[in-house]
């Protein structure tokens, strides 16, 4: 139900009743424009895109906390929306209603994610992480507009900052073997498992011994979980990154070795944890304070990275140096598809120029040659 009738100070009172009854009103100079307020409601209502004007009221924060908490999110996953959210987008946009975020907004937003603050109080983000943020709060921003929030998205036209991603070098053996010497000894065993292995950094932190299987013919570990930072630094088993992560790594005899002294040294039974720091689970922060000075005297750089993950990388170097296929390499190292294995290591396959050569020159070569011989009878 929808009128229009002038007031006796000559304005027009517009206004229509919602599918609860709730009576809205707005005024306008001209019937006109009266007309077409009313025309775009009723528009809006046959199509199903109507919203309640009162529910962009709403601030970002608070309907971001309401949407983060019925998510059926991994714990980590949980709280790295909720860390983003938090450290990112909450001081800028979330104590604005939703209603009033326009694309300007989201894209002022970004630009200044990507800059240092000019008071100093804030570093730029990598362009990947402001990537990463910027895709929460979209989600958050869509899912308001199915709840009928919001009529549409301010997320549309976003300009993000380019993602340059740099060729892994991987690490050479000299940098693993300082990275061992470099760690306290309660983990040296854990460097030698992560390059023998390629497993990720939560994977070994949540590696328990009953997950190894270091005698007889095949000696392996499984790999179906990680150790998982909850706020507050508590610790608990969650699932691994993607379902493509759970996996069955053969143990090198190397690995083996290190392993059966680690686990007699520290005496450590079977469903405890194999690396643990003064009796406590190893968060990431915690850990992250044992690896930096490890990884300072191992010399390694943005080139190789300075995060445990160059680990991962030097084991996937001679995976792909020793020959295996694509499939293998993709399998060792629990990625949810090929494509994601030649995305990051596809320039270590290095002959593969050679035979890209090799494969041209017996073909053409063969018949240029040919000519060449003709021509010189």
């Amino acid at each position: 139900m929808a009128s229009i009738k002038q007031r006796p100070d000559g304005a027009w009172r517009a206004r229509y009743r919602d599918a609860a009854g709730k009576e809205h009103a707005r005024h306008f100079k001209l019937k006109r424009d009266a007309q077409r307020w009313i025309d775009e409601v009723t528009a809006s209502v046959v199509t199903g895109k109507y919203v309640d004007p009162r529910s962009a009221r709403l601030t970002f924060r608070d309907y971001a906390e309401t949407w983060l908490a019925a998510q059926v999110h991994r714990d980590a996953t949980a709280t790295l929306y909720a860390g983003h959210l938090a450290r990112h987008a909450y001081p800028t946009i979330g104590d604005l209603p939703l209603g009033s975020v326009l694309t300007t907004t989201v894209q002022a937003w970004v630009k200044a994610l990507s800059q240092d603050a000019p008071d100093g109080s804030r570093r730029a983000l990598a362009p990947a992480t402001v990537g990463l943020v910027y895709n929460v709060v979209a989600t958050v921003f869509r899912a308001a507009v199915r709840d009928r929030r919001l009529a549409e998205t301010p997320c549309v036209g976003i300009r993000l900052p380019d993602v340059e991603k740099p060729r892994v070098a991987p690490l050479t053996t000299e940098q693993v073997d300082a990275l061992e010497d470099a760690m306290p000894p309660e983990l040296r065993a854990l460097v030698v498992l992560a390059a023998g292995t390629g497993m990720r950094q939560g994977e070994v932190l949540g590696l328990t011994r009953d997950r190894l299987r270091l005698l007889g013919k095949n000696p392996e570990v499984t790999v179906d979980r990680q150790l998982v930072t909850k706020p507050g630094g508590e610790t608990a088993f969650g699932p691994t990154k993607t379902r493509a992560s759970n996996r069955v790594i053969p143990l090198p005899r190397v690995v083996i070795a290190a392993l059966n002294d680690h686990i007699a040294r520290y005496d450590i039974g079977d469903g405890e944890l194999l690396f643990t720091w003064q009796g406590r689970p190893l968060t990431r922060q915690r850990f992250g304070h044992l690896w930096r000075p490890a990884a300072k005297a191992a010399e390694l750089t943005e080139a190789t990275g300075t995060g445990m993950h160059a680990l991962r990388h030097y084991y996937a170097s001679l995976l792909i140096r020793y020959g295996e296929s694509v499939k293998t390499v993709q399998g060792r190292l629990g990625h949810k598809s090929a494509t994601e294995t030649l995305d990051t290591y596809g320039h270590m396959w290095a002959d593969s120029d050679d035979r890209t050569r090799e494969a041209v020159d017996s073909v053409l070569g063969a018949r240029a040659d040919s000519v060449r011989t003709r021509d010189q009878a």
